[in-house]
């Protein structure tokens, strides 16, 4: 397996599960992960939250964990990246009103890069302008986003398990997903892991 250098782009807020698990599982399998946040250095850390489908309308938040940024984000240099990754959480309603992280995102759309995002993470896509013409699933909330920026839905089942693949994006509802969400991007990437 060809190892790969991934880009994650995190910010205060974000999904402790759907920053934690991802960055996690890719390291395991031998890729280089970095994961950065706006106006924050490798070494600092962001808080996170933990979003859980308890039977409300919609997810409960509670504290979560502090992450460990291992690379600055004033440093990133896109083209050093074979793919990234966009959790979810409170996050990705602020970092994308960033431009660098708006233009992060289109490098890896304009040179058909992998992509991975899930849950609210598809709201960085939209405001990149990099769905129109795609399917991709999402938390439900964020649907009338993604089919005004001109993206088709792809609905999610009852208990958020699946994923889904337009060429080289990958997207998920919410963190259920995990399993199936990092096996098609694994896929992506070209990643194998050999019993």
């Amino acid at each position: 397996m060809a190892v790969k250098n991934i880009l994650m782009l995190v910010g205060d807020f974000v999904e402790d599960y759907e920053v934690m698990v991802p960055f996690q599982m890719l390291l395991m399998v031998g890729h280089n992960v970095h994961a950065v946040c706006p106006d924050k250095k490798a070494g600092e850390t962001i808080r996170t939250a933990i979003h859980d489908f308890e039977g409300d309308q919609t997810y409960t938040e509670k504290p979560g964990h502090n992450f460990l940024l291992n690379a600055t984000f004033a440093e990133v240099q896109v083209e050093d990246y074979d793919a990234l990754v966009i959790p979810g959480g409170r996050a990705p309603e602020y970092i994308r009103l960033n431009e660098r992280v708006l233009d992060i995102v289109r490098h890896f759309a304009e040179h058909d890069k992998p992509i991975a995002s899930v849950c609210h993470g598809q709201q960085v896509l939209v405001t990149a302008g990099v769905v129109e013409g795609k399917t991709c699933t999402a938390y439900p909330a964020v649907r009338p986003d993604l089919e005004r920026a001109g993206a088709t839905w792809c609905d999610v089942n009852d208990t958020f398990t699946n994923a889904h693949v337009d060429g080289k994006l990958v997207t998920a509802p919410a963190w259920p997903a995990h399993p199936e969400w990092m096996k098609k991007f694994l896929q992506v990437l070209g990643s194998t892991i050999e019993p």
